[in-house]
């Protein structure tokens, strides 16, 4: 039976390059963009690529906003079709602060409570199948995050007047990390979840960065991968035969690695998962 993948962040760069392999690999994909211009352009470029007959669909909306979110985890769910892997794979990393509509850090928003809100949406409506892989890509970077434990900070609103674009960035990944492994404790048996790192990808990902980022971008360029060559260890976890161990581990070079202690702390994963819960407005598995 041919299996249904679902990729955020599908316009360009890595979520190409997934969507293309996935495509190879004859799983059927499902490709979400942030609007329709850009959902256009992905489905047409991948309509060309062997497998191509495979692309089920696209769907756009601001990952920025949760109402759009809400509004992806509706269409996805009149599909009436079963999803048996998402893949979250937008990110973003801004040069300064700023807000969204619900009240959060934008860096915040993107790379960690919309994967979570849609993850967790689309397990409440039941469009995960029974086996479902939750390929969540994350960072390196996510070892600059900063997390105070007595005072947790999942908005990312405390860097109001001490911005920093690459340890905010690394901290919402770090959240991400965290709430992935927590995730993969609390779902029902026969699924799983992932942290997903493709290393330094040559994308345009830091083309619009500013400080510390953007001097990263430049330098990663020396030594960095094709985006191909990043989109390993996604696909690696999304459709190797059976599914990789250990849940909610953090994968690099489709292979087990080991990310920050911090990232490592089962306690702090758990108070991430249910205050992201509680934030996003989903109620935590297992409550």
């Amino acid at each position: 039976m041919t299996r249904t993948a679902v990729i955020t962040g599908a316009a360009g760069g890595l979520g190409t390059a997934v969507a293309r392999q996935l495509l190879g690999a004859g799983v059927r994909v499902v490709v979400l963009t942030r609007d329709a211009a850009s959902a256009r352009t992905a489905t047409e470029g991948l309509r060309r690529v062997p497998g191509g007959e495979l692309l089920a669909g696209s769907h756009h909306g601001s990952l920025l906003v949760r109402d759009d979110v809400r509004a992806l985890a509706e269409e996805l769910a009149a599909r009436g079709e079963p999803v048996d892997v998402l893949v979250n794979n937008a990110g973003a990393a801004f040069p300064g602060y700023a807000e969204t509509p619900d009240g959060a850090e934008r860096t915040h928003a993107v790379n960690h409570h919309a994967p979570f809100l849609l993850t967790h949406l689309l397990l409440s409506q039941g469009v995960l199948a029974p086996g479902a892989r939750i390929v969540n890509v994350s960072s390196d970077l996510e070892k600059r995050g900063r997390l105070d434990r007595e005072h947790l900070d999942v908005l990312g609103t405390s860097w109001r007047d001490r911005f920093g674009q690459m340890p905010v960035y690394g901290t919402a990944k770090l959240l991400n990390v965290l709430a992935t492994a927590e995730l993969a404790r609390r779902l029902p048996e026969g699924m799983s979840a992932y942290s997903a790192s493709p290393g330094v990808v040559r994308t345009g990902f830091t083309s619009n960065a500013g400080g510390g980022m953007k001097a990263f971008g430049k330098l990663a360029g020396l030594f960095s991968s094709t985006p191909d060559e990043g989109a390993r260890t996604p696909v690696h976890l999304a459709v190797s035969t059976s599914p990789p161990r250990p849940n909610g581990g953090y994968f690099a070079k489709a292979a087990p690695a080991t990310p920050s202690e911090q990232a490592r702390d089962a306690v702090l994963a758990a108070k991430v998962y249910r205050r992201t819960a509680e934030e996003v407005g989903v109620a935590p598995l297992g409550s």
